[in-house]
């Protein structure tokens, strides 16, 4: 297929698929919603959390406005805590840009770590309304672009859930205590994340941004990340993708032995080094900076940046976190540009 005839939703579907695409496409797993988005429909940000149709509208927007090669949701990292029975903040009284919150934490000291997954958690806080909006973009432009969905991984879940600062201490202390709760954390999220598929989701991210190695050693995600990064994606049916936030370099081989099918690397890492580690076969994601770049960078640097994203043998333009939605038009226009017209 050429440029003319492969649509977005064919590049991305066939780039999962190892066939042969016509360029690098440029999408993304996690919220790529633009305050352009939402000044189009007139919806204020700390709304669309709540609202299936503005979120799917808010979602799509991005592909419509911009040629964004996904539709993704959800646009918060607070679902799966919700859902476990924790209470967030989404900021609804204020006019700015605010991503909701964990308002109260399940676990707040070590003797209170032995929760468990809820027996409807499916029909829980915004589970199901993320499969309606997943229903919804799937209508609305399903047929022309991939349909994305993210959740947390255990770790960085973990951290949602119960203090940071004792998640880290008992990791290094208690290990077999935390990897208890990891694997429990595992199964809730493999619920979720079949749910999303069943709802229509192309592909599956698991961030499990808390697991960087410039938190963890290489030793400790081996031993008390990995096995439960595997567990999860063992079951997924879809096409999946980890993503963790940082320095990932030294744990590269182990993001492609969690199952994935491909790995999502941030800006910190010199992604010429990751590809060396990881070699031709796996797919690799990454890695331009989503504010200082794309939101702050002018168009001349979106568009280097762009290309030396793909020049360093990237499989995707794929940004090193949730894009910031106040990306000014011109920059997210100049980023697509700089993709479409590329070949290796």
């Amino acid at each position: 297929m050429t440029e003319q005839t492969m649509t977005s939703r064919d590049r991305v579907l066939k780039l999962f698929a190892k066939e042969d695409i016509d360029r690098p496409p440029c999408f993304s797993g996690m919220g790529n919603v633009t305050a352009e988005g939402l000044k189009k429909f007139g919806y204020k940000f700390a709304a669309v959390h709540s609202d299936a149709k503005m979120m799917a509208d808010s979602a799509a927007s991005s592909y419509k406005l911009f040629g964004f090669e996904c539709a993704v949701v959800p646009f918060d990292l607070c679902v799966e805590a919700e859902a476990l029975g924790c209470d967030i903040n989404v900021y609804s009284h204020l006019e700015d840009i605010l991503y909701p919150t964990i308002k109260t934490k399940l676990v707040n000291t070590e003797d209170e770590m032995d929760i468990s997954i809820p027996s409807d958690l499916a029909s829980r806080g915004r589970i199901p309304m993320m499969k309606e909006v997943i229903g919804l973009l799937k209508d609305d432009v399903g047929s022309e672009v991939a349909i994305g969905a993210h959740v947390l991984g255990p770790f960085t879940l973990a951290g949602q859930v119960m203090e940071l600062n004792t998640l880290l201490k008992l990791s290094f202390k208690k290990p077999d205590k935390i990897g208890k709760l990891l694997d429990m954390l595992a199964d809730a999220l493999i619920v979720i994340a079949k749910e999303y598929e069943d709802a229509g989701a192309d592909y599956i991210t698991v961030r499990e941004m808390g697991a960087t190695s410039d938190v963890l050693s290489p030793r400790v995600f081996k031993n008390l990340i990995l096995p439960y990064l595997k567990k999860i994606f063992a079951a997924l049916s879809k096409n999946s993708v980890i993503h963790i936030c940082g320095k990932t370099n030294d744990i590269a081989g182990f993001m492609v032995e969690s199952g994935a099918d491909a790995i999502s690397v941030d800006q910190k890492n010199d992604v010429v080094e990751t590809r060396k580690k990881i070699g031709n076969d796996a797919l690799l994601f990454g890695n331009y900076d989503p504010y200082n770049v794309l939101v702050s960078g002018t168009t001349d640097q979106v568009r280097e940046t762009m290309k030396g994203c793909m020049d360093s043998g990237v499989n995707a333009v794929w940004p090193g976190c949730d894009i910031w939605p106040t990306v000014p038009p011109e920059n997210f226009h100049a980023m697509m540009d700089e993709v479409k017209k590329y070949r290796r």
